[in-house]
């Protein structure tokens, strides 16, 4: 698969001919590759929940057609009956995951745009913000690819890099964060060797990003959560390289579950350890991570997997689906507008001058 085939993992789908928003379910793959429909928001919102779609950058996407939809849906009503239900849409997608601020950003871009359309008709706010979230995800991808671009000069060639949960094609409108730079430094003719994490309890390294970089023929290797400081004390580990789903104005951030303890190994063995995010995942009215809300999910998930289960059902669970990894462990950040090395509060508010 060469690079613009990326754009054919479509983790969202517009279908104009029955007005759905189609997605995959990440929950089955690599079993199976499986795409559901939305008509509305509360359904959009449900499959966020669920994580039918996950990822920071595609769940903001996914939430600006929840948007879209649910204008649709009530473009007949009176005015006062379709504002009513475009806030209601507005509300049970701002509920559905706490911890992405893509989410937040998408829902606030799409709430300035219907802000803009003060007095028109419903059909004519529909079709808008339906443009509106077409926009979006084309914006999602051509960040990405500027990120890529970015990121991959720090790659050097025959490199092996780590890479915790998914931050690939699966998890943006298209290309990747993390796995986009993997992705435009293997196009730039860099030979790479990606080792998945697993990615417990939801292996999203095991299911998702193995199955992405298989369907490119990019070289990885999946090993357990806790090998990684094994491979790396061995020195089989040559840099690594995560998304995140929210960046505090110093560099602090969240990932999925386990990052942390990646980078303090990583700190631990001096290998460079870089985040690839958006600017719209940057969240600069928090100074740092403390004030990152963190998600907690059922504990089933840890119990077992999918039908299959390995704990007693009645013993308590944990299950914080994030952590926070703090900026001094940050060799650099990688976004659409540039680098940022060993990032600081200056350092990330130069990216918006």
């Amino acid at each position: 698969m060469n690079d613009d085939a990326a754009l054919r993992v479509e983790t969202l789908r517009w279908d104009a001919n029955r007005a759905v928003l189609e997605m995959i379910d990440q929950r089955v793959l690599p079993a199976r590759f499986d795409r559901l429909a939305y008509d509305s928001a509360a359904g959009v919102a449900e499959g966020i929940r669920s994580m039918v779609v996950r990822g920071a950058p595609a769940i903001g996407c996914a939430a600006a057609y929840g948007v879209a939809l649910e204008a649709r849906r009530g473009r007949e009503l009176p005015a006062g009956g379709f504002h009513a239900a475009l806030e209601a849409g507005f509300a049970v997608l701002g509920a559905s995951r706490p911890t992405a601020v893509n989410l937040r950003w998408a829902l606030e871009q799409m709430r300035a745009e219907l802000a803009a359309l003060s007095g028109a008709a419903p059909g004519v706010i529909a079709d808008r913000l339906l443009d509106a979230a077409h926009r979006l995800l084309a914006a999602d991808v051509a960040a990405n690819r500027a990120m890529g671009a970015h990121g991959a000069a720090l790659l050097r060639d025959g490199m092996r890099v780590l890479t915790h949960c998914n931050a690939g094609a699966l998890a943006t409108g298209g290309h990747g964060t993390a796995l986009g730079v993997i992705r435009s430094a293997v196009a730039a003719g860099k030979r790479l060797a990606v080792i998945a994490d697993e990615t417990r309890p939801f292996l999203q390294g095991a299911r998702l990003t193995a199955w992405e970089m298989l369907q490119e023929g990019i070289p990885v290797t999946l090993i357990t959560d806790n090998m990684a400081g094994h491979l790396m004390q061995q020195g089989q580990v040559d840099a690594v390289i995560v998304g995140a789903d929210r960046v505090a104005a110093n560099g602090d951030f969240a990932n999925k579950i386990g990052t942390y303890m990646v980078a303090v190994l990583a700190h631990r063995h001096r290998i460079p350890f870089y985040v690839a995010a958006p600017l719209s995942t940057i969240d600069r009215r928090l100074a740092d991570g403390a004030g990152i809300p963190i998600e907690e999910r059922d504990g089933d998930e840890v119990r077992g997997f999918g039908a299959l289960r390995w704990a007693p059902a009645d013993v308590p669970v944990r299950n914080p689906a994030f952590d926070v990894t703090p900026a001094d462990l940050v060799t650099a950040l990688i976004t659409e507008q540039g680098v940022v090395h060993a990032p600081t509060t200056a350092g990330i508010a130069a990216l918006y001058d």
